[in-house]
């Protein structure tokens, strides 16, 4: 899971599995595979870079983090 912000700057996690594009606008737009939108203050780049570092983490635990 990724942590994000909200447009209001709420703080959530979100399964970055379920994530099906992110559109840049005026806001980030995060479509999930089930259609649902959100908004968040992240940029596609963030999200992106978030996404790696999660999956990298899953895939190899015992790795040091760097950050």
């Amino acid at each position: 899971m990724i942590k994000l912000k909200t447009i209001t700057g709420k703080e959530f996690l979100l399964n970055c599995d379920l994530i099906y594009r992110v559109d840049t606008e005026y806001d980030t737009i995060i479509t999930l595979i089930g259609g649902k939108t959100l908004r968040v203050r992240d940029t596609a780049d963030e999200i992106q870079k978030k996404v790696i570092l999660f999956k990298r983490e899953v895939m190899n635990p015992f790795e040091r983090k760097s950050e």
